[in-house]
C-alpha cells in the first residue's frame, strides 16, 4: 500500500510539471472559442478538452476526481487536488494515468470565460470527474 501510495505521489509530481506546462502553453483552440457564460458551456469545455487525452488500455476503470478553483479570468488557482481515485492496473499504468488525467485537465486553462461568469466562479471550488476512456463531471 505504502509503494502504491508513493507511486501516486510521484504521479501527482510528474502530473503537476504536465499542468504547468498546459498552463505556460494554453490550449491553441481556446484562445480562439467564445468565452463560456454559464456553467454547461463551462463544463462542456472542460469534457471536450479532457475527452481528446489517450489514457492506457491496462488502467480501464480508472477514475480520479480533482479538486481546483477558477479566478475570473479562466486560469487555475493554485494547484488541482485529487480528492478520489479508484485506480485499476499495475503500477506503471495507474501512474500514467493520473498522469495523463492532471495534464489533460491542466492544458484546458485558461478557460476563456465571460466577465459575469468569471465573477460569479472565482474562488469557488470545482470537483471535476475523469474516467478512463470517458470524460465526466
Amino acid at each position: 500500500m505504502a509503494r502504491l501510495l508513493g507511486g501516486i505521489e510521484r504521479a501527482r509530481s510528474g502530473a503537476a510539471l504536465l499542468v504547468v506546462i498546459g498552463l505556460a502553453i494554453g490550449p491553441i483552440s481556446a484562445a480562439r472559442a467564445e468565452p463560456a457564460s454559464t456553467l454547461q458551456e463551462m463544463w462542456a469545455r472542460l469534457g471536450t478538452c479532457t475527452g481528446r487525452i489517450r489514457m492506457p488500455k491496462e488502467a480501464s476503470g480508472s477514475e480520479v476526481t480533482v479538486l481546483f478553483t477558477v479566478r475570473r479570468d479562466g486560469s487555475l488557482q493554485g494547484r488541482p487536488r485529487i480528492t478520489h481515485s479508484r485506480l485499476v492496473g499495475d503500477e506503471p499504468s495507474r501512474r500514467d494515468f493520473v498522469a495523463a488525467a492532471l495534464g489533460a485537465l491542466g492544458a484546458c486553462f485558461p478557460l476563456p470565460l465571460t466577465e459575469g461568469l468569471g465573477g460569479a466562479v472565482a474562488g469557488r471550488p470545482f470537483r471535476y470527474r475523469i474516467t478512463s476512456g470517458t470524460r465526466g463531471a
